[in-house]
């Protein structure tokens, strides 16, 4: 391993488990185990799956300010967010490019949590900060100091269930990208939620597969029993520890974006997640002002992301010395994303409802 890697505190875990690990975002994380990728993948799919994300990070921003803050600094309206929901969309700087993309949680009128991508704590907190000017905001990487699992899966719920106090209350009105409790035992939230043992958990109905499934953010030190409770309670169900690989697999098949490839240094327009911008219905405009909205004017040579899915099940590599040709063989772009929905042949028989994708691509 390379010593300067940070680590989560699933690590050892991950060792010990004989995960093929590799750096991600800084972090020295699992790509699979021997279970590999695909039967990971399939996990989700057919029962639940579990994942160490404890390398993501959180920002807390309080005060008088913190809403009109946040509000301008990020593409979604925070307006009609209500307390106990959380939303989707991205931190852009003057030019219109993405910093990051993020998820804001609110606790009430004037506490809000971001959840980043790795490393990006410092850096949009630094961010925040530099927009902050005279406003009542108090900024707080909290990074390294909340631990993170997602389990995700048509199962999660059933084996959370047997793992935290009252189930039948916490799941009781908690539609997708709301959440309950507190990770802080101090917080007044943090009775929501708890686990068996009475440790304070915020668990989130949201998750980066595509599939049913919730975040569960903690204090580091509960997460190792946390992990392992969770893989014996749902061990009747056939759950699986899964690893970057299944969850890069499992989020392009659902066109989810990975920041910083599938969105970086571009206007972040002209994609297939219009959904993280506040347009007015005709599209011509915004429904606020925030930062970066001026330069997201559509101009000639403006750089274009598209999805696709192919019937070849070879996976391409992606980076900027691929290519995508149109039918004339003419180079329009190259490829950001590419993975194999290995669900495929499950989801034509199980599930007839979904589209289903052999192979979805991202490119520009």
């Amino acid at each position: 391993m390379n010593t300067s890697l940070k680590t989560t505190p699933l690590h050892k875990w991950h060792l010990d488990a004989n995960a093929n690990m590799a750096d991600f975002g800084g972090y020295d994380m699992p790509l699979w185990y021997d279970t590999g990728v695909k039967n990971e993948h399939l996990a989700v799919l057919q029962s639940a799956g579990i994942f160490d994300t404890s390398h993501m990070a959180c920002i807390s921003v309080e005060g008088k300010d913190a809403f009109s803050l946040l509000n301008f600094c990020f593409t979604r309206d925070l307006t009609p967010l209500a307390q106990g929901r959380c939303v989707y969309g991205a931190f852009l700087n003057e030019k219109g490019h993405c910093l990051d993309d993020a998820i804001v949680y609110k606790f009430g009128d004037t506490a809000f949590m971001v959840c980043v991508n790795a490393g990006m704590g410092e850096a949009i907190a630094t961010h925040l900060t530099a927009h902050k000017k005279q406003k009542d905001a108090a900024i707080t990487d909290l990074s390294g100091k909340i631990a993170k699992m997602d389990i995700q899966g048509i199962n999660s719920a059933r084996i959370l269930s047997i793992l935290i106090q009252s189930p039948d209350a916490v799941f009781d009105h908690m539609p997708y990208f709301s959440f309950k409790g507190h990770f802080d035992a101090g917080h007044p939230g943090a009775g929501a939620v708890q686990l068996n043992d009475r440790t304070p958990v915020l668990l989130s109905r949201s998750g980066y597969t595509g599939e049913f499934g919730f975040e569960i953010f903690l204090a580091p030190h509960a997460i190792v029993p946390l992990w392992q409770d969770v893989l014996a309670a749902g061990k009747p169900y056939g759950i699986t520890a899964c690893g970057l690989g299944a969850r890069d697999s499992l989020r392009a098949g659902a066109c989810l974006p990975l920041s910083h490839q599938d969105i970086g240094h571009y206007k972040f327009m002209n994609h297939p997640w219009d959904f993280a911008l506040p347009y007015t219905p005709d599209k011509k405009g915004f429904t606020k002002e925030f930062l970066g909205a001026d330069a997201l004017v559509p101009e000639d040579g403006d750089v274009f992301v598209f999805p696709f899915a192919g019937d070849s099940l070879r996976k391409v590599a992606a980076g900027e010395d691929t290519g995508v040709f149109d039918k004339n063989q003419e180079k329009i772009g190259h490829v950001l994303t590419c993975a194999t929905d290995m669900g495929i042949t499950w989801h034509d028989n199980i599930r007839p409802d979904r589209t289903a994708r052999k192979k979805l691509s991202h490119f520009i």
